[in-house]
């Protein structure tokens, strides 16, 4: 029933600072120091003493049903597991299709979602896939995202890749208003996430949008903005606009996330319109499978790095997505009332000491304690 963790370092909205942290059930109910025991029945203690405490993360973009697809069926990739989510240290998710909406559907996106949702860590979904007019369930993008709960947005629409059906200034405008009004209607973020490849326009096609139109910015959520040095310098004039852009963990090809972090503070740029997903499950080089946990990778590397703010890296996979998506703070913070989702790294070697969900432990010094129903 109750859980305290105790003499962590906590990563907190406003800062860093030794605290407890009381748990009842699935909330958070205290962060203060010392926080006495001798009160709390049957509470089961936590010393999170040499460690880093901070929200469980939060990301926007996972193949949850299986991605690929580009070779043929036998590149399709299976979906994900409870384990892959959890030892990333992720607590929420975002699932999509992505490039197959032939095999793919919003159907099986949502049924899996709430499975794994029912396994013990929160999911949303974005309807769509890469191509517009957009996979749906109900016909449209408005009302899939006013009537189907785990919808809070469209994506991933895919712009200056040969792999989408190039949408045009008229179809992205659509898409938009839809987002944005069921957003409105559904009280929801009611975001468009936008896939941007390596074609030569790059994010032209969104400005181009933006000039033409007087949608608010922070419903534009591009991503994969690191592939390529010319696409990254267009993401910073987003983010100068005061614009979301969306950094992929574990690229290779273009800029790492540490090497866009570096970059982007030697320029003095705000961290605070940055966030960082995984990609997880879906295509990555030579055939092969991105994977969910790249992203805790690439948050380590830099979290060493004594030239980047600790705090405000965290932040990009907890608060700034958090808030972009309008789930704020009941997840991406530690106070109290949010949700227990909270993730506890050794500071010495940044490996997972432990990772509740919704109040649940589920991992313990890297060993998943809770597996899917079918895993083995």
């Amino acid at each position: 029933m109750f859980k305290l963790l105790k003499g962590g370092l906590c990563y907190l909205p406003d800062g860093a600072a030794k605290m407890d942290i009381l748990v009842a059930y699935d909330r958070i109910c205290e962060v203060k120091p010392d926080i006495s025991a001798d009160k709390l029945w049957d509470a089961e203690i936590i010393d999170c003493n040499d460690c880093m405490v901070m929200p469980g993360l939060i990301d926007q973009h996972v193949h949850i049903t299986g991605g690929g697809g580009e070779q043929g069926p036998i590149s399709r990739i299976p979906e994900i597991t409870l384990s892959d989510v959890l030892k990333a240290g992720v607590t929420t998710l975002v699932g999509i299709l992505g490039f197959d909406s032939v095999s793919h559907h919003i159907a099986g996106l949502l049924q899996k979602s709430r499975g794994l949702e029912a396994e013990g860590i929160t999911t949303y979904i974005y309807t769509g896939s890469y191509g517009s007019p957009t996979e749906t369930l109900t016909g449209r993008v408005l009302t899939d995202i006013v009537f189907l709960d785990k919808v809070i947005g469209v994506g991933e629409i895919a712009i200056s890749d040969y792999r989408s059906n190039h949408p045009t200034l008229q179809d992205l405008k659509v898409l938009a208003a839809e987002a944005l009004a069921g957003g409105m209607l559904g009280g929801k973020a009611g975001v468009l996430h936008i896939h941007v490849g390596d074609g030569q326009q790059g994010l032209m096609p969104l400005f181009q949008l933006i000039q033409e139109s007087d949608f608010p910015l922070e419903i534009f959520v591009p991503t994969h903005v690191n592939r390529n040095p010319r696409v990254f310098a267009q993401g910073i004039e987003m983010l100068q606009r005061g614009g979301y852009i969306d950094l992929t963990a574990g690229e290779t090809a273009g800029l790492s996330v540490a090497e866009a972090l570096h970059f982007l503070t030697a320029k003095g740029i705000d961290f605070a319109r940055l966030t960082i997903s995984s990609d997880g499950n879906g295509s990555a080089a030579e055939g092969g499978v991105s994977r969910m946990d790249q992203l805790l990778d690439d948050l380590r590397t830099c979290l060493m790095s004594p030239h980047l703010d600790k705090a405000a890296v965290i932040k990009t996979v907890t608060e700034n997505p958090a808030k972009l998506l309008k789930l704020y703070p009941k997840k991406g913070a530690l106070l109290a009332g949010s949700d227990a989702d909270i993730l506890v790294l050794k500071k010495n070697d940044l490996s997972i000491f432990c990772l509740l969900a919704r109040g649940e432990l589920m991992v313990q010094d890297e060993k998943v304690l809770k597996k899917g129903r079918f895993e083995p």
